[in-house]
Order: C-alpha cells, then sequence, then structure tokens
C-alpha cells in the first residue's frame, strides 16, 4: 500500500529553498567517562532504527507531481553516511562548536537519501563530544516521532536493550506504479485532487520564482512597511548563511524571578528575551519608543482537547515590549498578554511531558517549528520555542549529557529564531541568525545573560517591599 506523505510534511518539501533549509536539531554535549568510543553511538543507533521506520525511507516524487510524493524503503541505506565523524582544532571552544553547527545547519538534507543526519564532534575544551543533529520537518510530525539524537538518550548509563529485527528494504515502486497509485488514491479520495492541485501550484511557483525575485522583493518590502509597527534589524531582505550561537542561565534564577513578580517560568524567559532584543536593538540604531514592539510567535505544548488524544501544540502571537525599559514591567506585560493560555489549564509543564517519552522536549520544538512555518512570515517577526526538559541525567550512549542546546529552522525575511530547554537545573539557548543580517548573534547571546541579571537584581528589591508590605497591615499581597 502506498505511503503517502501528508498534505503538510508534502508542503514543507515543497516549501524548501536551498538558502532556507526546513529542518530542525539540536546539540547533545556529552563528557565521557573514559575514552570516547565513536563505534558505541554508531551501534546505538543502528539498533535502534527499527524504532525509527522513516529514518530509512526517501521520498519518491509522483511524475507529473499531481500527486503527493511517497516514502519508499532505501534500497542503498548507509549509516556511514547519516552518521558523521567530526572534529574541532584545538582548543576545541564553544565558540568554535557554535561556527561548526552554523556551516551545517546551512546546508540543505540531501533529498536522495533518508531526511537526517547526526554529526559526532570530537575534541571539545576538557575531552567532550558534541552530537549536532539534523532531521526534516517532514519527519517529525507529531508526538510519538522520534528526533534521532533523541533516540540514542537513555535515564541510566546503560543503553536501553531494543530488540534487533534484520531490516529488509521493500522493493521501490517503478514510474509506472507512482502514477497508477496517484490515479487510484485521487479516484478513492477526490479531495486528494485539490491538496494535489495545491501543491503542484508550489512546484510551478518555485519553478519560477527566479524570473520573479525582483518584482516580488519590491512587493514584499511595501507590505512589510505597511504591516510591520516596528522596523528593525530583525527582519532579513534577503535569506543567507545560518550562523548558530548558544548559552544558558541558571533554573533557579528563572524560579526566583518568577516567584517574586508572578507569571510563569515561560514568561520570563519571554521577558528575558525580550530585554535582549531591546538591548541588541539600541545598539544597533532601531527604534525602541514610543510603544515599539516585536510580533513574536510562541508555540507552547497543551493538553488534549480529549481523552485518549496525544499533547500537541498551539501558537500564541504577542507582542515583545521591547519600548519599555523596566525589566519588571516587561514581565508583567509579557504575563498580561500570555494570561488566557495560563488561564486555560492545558499548559503542559515538564512533568506532563516526562510521561510522553524521553524525547518530548526535541519533537515539540519540532512541532513548534511547523506551525510557525505554515504561518505568512510576515505575521511574526520572531519566533521563540521554549520546551521543559528533564531534570534528571540523561546519557547518550552511556556517557552523561552535560548540555543540550536546540536549534530550530529559521524562516525566509528573518534575522533570528529561538530555542530554548531546560535541563538539569540550567535554562539552554540556542539561536539561528541570519549570518548577513545579525552577524553578531554572539553578542545577543550574551545579552541574554545581561537581561536575567537585570531581572535578578529586582527579586531582593520585590521581596523588600512585600515585607513592607506585609508590616503595614497588607499582607495579602504576599499570601498570593
Amino acid at each position: 500500500m502506498t505511503d503517502r506523505l501528508t498534505p503538510t510534511d508534502a508542503a514543507f518539501l515543497y516549501g524548501e529553498e536551498p538558502s532556507t533549509p526546513l529542518h530542525v536539531g539540536g546539540v547533545v554535549i556529552v563528557e565521557p567517562k573514559g575514552d570516547f568510543d565513536f563505534q558505541r553511538v554508531v551501534d546505538v543507533v543502528s539498533q535502534r532504527l527499527g524504532e525509527l521506520p522513516r529514518f530509512r525511507q526517501v521520498v519518491r516524487t509522483v511524475p507529473g507531481h499531481f500527486a503527493r510524493p511517497v516514502w519508499v524503503d532505501d534500497a542503498h541505506f548507509d549509516l556511514t553516511y547519516h552518521v558523521r565523524r567530526s572534529s574541532l582544532p584545538h582548543p576545541g571552544s564553544a565558540r568554535q562548536l557554535d561556527e561548526l553547527v552554523g556551516r551545517l545547519i546551512s546546508r540543505p538534507l540531501d533529498r536522495s537519501r533518508p531526511l537526517w543526519e547526526l554529526y559526532i564532534v570530537e575534541g571539545l575544551e576538557g575531552g567532550r563530544v558534541a552530537l549536532v543533529n539534523k532531521t526534516h520537518e517532514a519527519l517529525v510530525s507529531r508526538i510519538g516521532a522520534v528526533d534521532i539524537a533523541a533516540a540514542v538518550l537513555d535515564e541510566t548509563a546503560y543503553p536501553q536493550q531494543v530488540r534487533v529485527t534484520p531490516w529488509i528494504p521493500g522493493p521501490g515502486p517503478s514510474e509506472v506504479d507512482l502514477v497508477v497509485d496517484a490515479v487510484a488514491d485521487l479516484a478513492a479520495r477526490p479531495s486528494e485532487a485539490f491538496d494535489a492541485a495545491r501543491l503542484w501550484m508550489a512546484n510551478l511557483r518555485q519553478t519560477v520564482t527566479g524570473a520573479l525575485n525582483t518584482g516580488a522583493a519590491m512587493a514584499d518590502v511595501a507590505r512589510r512597511s505597511m504591516l510591520r509597527s516596528t522596523r528593525s534589524s530583525m527582519s532579513a531582505a534577503t535569506p543567507g548563511p545560518r550562523i548558530f550561537a548558544a548559552t544558558d542561565v541558571s533554573l533557579a534564577t528563572v524560579k526566583s524571578i518568577r516567584a517574586a513578580h508572578g507569571g510563569t517560568v515561560n514568561d520570563v524567559i519571554l521577558a528575558i528575551v525580550a530585554g535582549a532584543v531591546r538591548s541588541w536593538m539600541l545598539s544597533h540604531g532601531d527604534p525602541v519608543t514610543g510603544g515599539a514592539s516585536l510580533a513574536t510567535l510562541v508555540p507552547m505544548s497543551v493538553r488534549p482537547d480529549e481523552p485518549g488524544d496525544s499533547a500537541g501544540v498551539v501558537s500564541y502571537l504577542i507582542d515583545l515590549p521591547v519600548s519599555e525599559p523596566s525589566p519588571v514591567l516587561r514581565l508583567h506585560q509579557v504575563s498580561f498578554q500570555m494570561e488566557s493560555h495560563t488561564q486555560s489549564g492545558r499548559q503542559v509543564g515538564a512533568d506532563a511531558l516526562l510521561a510522553l517519552g524521553r524525547f518530548a522536549p526535541a519533537t515539540l520544538h519540532a512541532m513548534g517549528a511547523r506551525v510557525a512555518g505554515q504561518l505568512s512570515r510576515r505575521s511574526y517577526d520572531l519566533l521563540v520555542t521554549n520546551v521543559p526538559g528533564p531534570q534528571r541525567r540523561l546519557y547518550a550512549a552511556g556517557d552523561p549529557v552535560a548540555a543540550m542546546y536546540p536549534v530550530v529552522p529559521l524562516v525566509k525575511g528573518h534575522a533570528l529564531a529561538v530555542g530554548c530547554t531546560s535541563y538539569r537545573g540550567r535554562v539552554y539557548f540556542g539561536f539561528t541568525a541570519d549570518r548577513d543580517a545579525m552577524p553578531d548573534v554572539i553578542d545577543f547571546a550574551d545579552l541574554i545573560a545581561d537581561a536575567t541579571s537585570e531581572l535578578a537584581d529586582t527579586v531582593g528589591e520585590s521581596r523588600g517591599r512585600r515585607r513592607q508590605t506585609a508590616r503595614h497591615g497588607g499582607g495579602r499581597s504576599e499570601a498570593r
């Protein structure tokens, strides 16, 4: 039976361009207990591919593009192509790793092979090793779809044993078979004709894009000026190669800010991002007065509507208050905009996500990016995905995991996308930026630390005010 891509998955494939690859990923830092064993990682991946059938399949298009592509087994699957070994030059600094990640995520995945890659990067300071993965968004479409790097994670130092069954690829369809199956599907489900026509038009648009670049660019500039209230360097006029930076802050500090000023952990993280964006815009001469704001898309994991459904993702569009100089007021404004989500009772916390499996954070980052990719890039300027992760130690092929940074895709016309995940008492940020529009993204990573400290400095002041209020008979506010 034909295993046809869903309309959404097919749209991601057709919508991808060489300059705007649509893959998600992550950087997992491990600390080997002794000499690092590269082959052990390869063996773990090989053992677990039985749980990941999509990771040994390729996409075949239907001649004429009058039906959606199909998944077929890769008869020439080569694990050594997908799991690659690399090394950093001495001294193997975090900055060097970020530069390598930027180069890796700038390259689209090879469409003639299964759509994922895992790089094992040795040579980091202190003998650490990085696992850098790329997984196409078409592969991660739901809870239960596993990110390849997360597939090698375990809750103990002893990798979980899985039943290994010999893999025998099924025979691939011929061109005639693809056409016959497509015609049969169209006859059985007339609605397929609409999806096929839409995807055919998407493919046609790609073909003629080169001839219309100049006119489209002019029209896009006009639309931006009308639809966006704040012009800033966060908008990239043309897509360029990617650049990556990472940082982390204390989760305890974030929680202390929440306890002092209210809201949620996610609100505090958004306020920290707002503070960093404000400082970055000021340093680049962007307007941050007169109610200036930055339209920000915030995908959030939510509980299912019906019992038995899996958790999913909804997106909230908020205005980051970059014109507000007070860090506390920025937090309150963010909390007010996110309050409807908090009151809905559908938000999923870290404990609930753990019940979904060790791979839930990576999957939900991917799903959040998919939601963002389906919206017009002109409807928002910045994507921020935040998924709570496990607070207990994880292991990758037996070695302890020290850190994990998410890598979210950057859509055309944007200069920055932000992903963050909490793990073992830290909040890890990954920043994907347009190299031409935001070459100093490493400075933005430093501004995250500054914005966190700025908010943390207000915690003592807030507690002092509450104690003073309580002494004067206003203790109800402290009880809340």
